[in-house]
């Protein structure tokens, strides 16, 4: 291995560690507010690219009657609940938020279809189109049962992949896809070595959206209730905050991260219904890092994650993945090391 290799490689190591980093803080916000490993996050980042796929080609993208058939099962549902309480007040407003409002980035991917729309709407709707995936699913199936163990909310969070992955075959098809550069041409660093603007732009991205969920998180009423909720869903209860509408603003901002990881990596790697699964899992192992709850600690460990990738194709391309999930296991062995652990008696459980 020669300099000029080790430099290609690790940055196309920091290019997956954005990809990962995005992605890990997505599914430490929906974990840290819910307590759900949201598995299904990057089916949808693939949704996005394959939505983006569809712009480009002239057709309607697929999702769009996905989104409308989620939508009218969760309209349904809501409004069963309404009947069954005696509610009926709450029926106009159920059917804006929840049969209306989905349907919104629906027409817009409508009017683009088959229009030479500029390449930057085309993503902005591809984004937007996908935006309703994670609040209408949790809705479906995570929030009736969010008193839950974390192993039940884990084994519902599996079963939403799958049911994503057959959604996604029926209606995208076997068939990969790959989306024009966003932006085109290269920053040449020497003689040997460029740096193409593509993975500028995914590594900015990265850090720019990090920058904006850190002021979000800090500076905003909406982020302090997002905290709130994740240091003490009582605690925020009793102070007036509603866990359930902060869970959705989390799954909310869980899919436009996903959104934008879609149409970021669809220019430089083939996506197909089903590549999402392997990027929410890579996102995890960053995500162990910090433990589920530790957001920089979710950057350093996507940032190792995807750097180890990067070396361990170019020295073994069959078993880089298996490579990559052993970080797992000094991560975690480190966490039990350095970890407390609080022992209960066993009389005073079953008591």
């Amino acid at each position: 291995m020669s300099w000029d290799i080790a430099w290609i490689l690790l940055a196309n190591g920091l290019a997956s560690g954005a990809v990962y980093l995005l992605a890990g803080l997505g599914l430490v916000l929906v974990f840290s507010v819910t307590r759900v490993v949201f598995v299904p996050f990057g089916d949808i980042a693939a949704f996005a690219a394959l939505s983006l796929a569809s712009f480009e080609t002239g057709r309607l993208p697929p999702t769009v009657p996905m989104v409308a058939l989620l939508a009218l099962v969760v309209t349904a549902v809501e409004l069963g609940s309404a009947w069954r309480r005696r509610e009926l007040a709450r029926w106009p407003r159920i059917v804006l938020g929840w049969g209306m409002a989905p349907l919104l980035p629906c027409a817009l991917a409508w009017a683009l279809a088959g229009r030479n729309a500029p390449p930057m709407l085309q993503v902005a709707a591809a984004v937007l189109l996908v935006v309703p995936l994670a609040p209408l699913l949790a809705r479906l199936a995570l929030q009736p049962i969010a008193d839950a163990s974390t192993l039940v909310l884990l084994i519902v969070s599996l079963a939403l992949h799958f049911l994503l992955a057959g959604l996604g075959l029926l209606f995208f098809g076997p068939e990969g896809v790959r989306t024009h550069a966003l932006v085109q041409g290269a920053l040449r660093l020497t003689p040997s070595f460029s740096l193409s603007a593509q993975t500028l732009l995914m590594i900015a991205c990265a850090a720019v959206l990090s920058g904006l969920l850190y002021l979000l998180f800090e500076r905003t009423s909406t982020g302090k209730v997002l905290r709130a909720t994740a240091v003490n869903r009582v605690g925020a209860r009793l102070v007036g905050i509603r866990p359930a509408r902060t869970a959705l603003q989390a799954y909310a901002l869980a899919s436009v991260l996903a959104g934008l990881i879609g149409v970021l990596i669809a220019p430089v790697a083939t996506v197909y219904y089903d590549s999402g699964f392997l990027i929410g899992l890579k996102a995890f192992v960053a995500a162990i890092f910090g433990g589920l709850t530790s957001f920089p600690l979710t950057a350093l460990g996507a940032v190792a994650v995807g750097i180890a990738e990067s070396f361990a194709s170019f020295w073994n391309g069959a078993l880089k993945d298996v490579l990559v999930f052993s970080l797992l296991i000094p991560v975690l062995l480190a966490r039990s090391w350095l970890g407390r652990h609080v022992e209960e008696d066993a009389e005073e459980v079953e008591a």
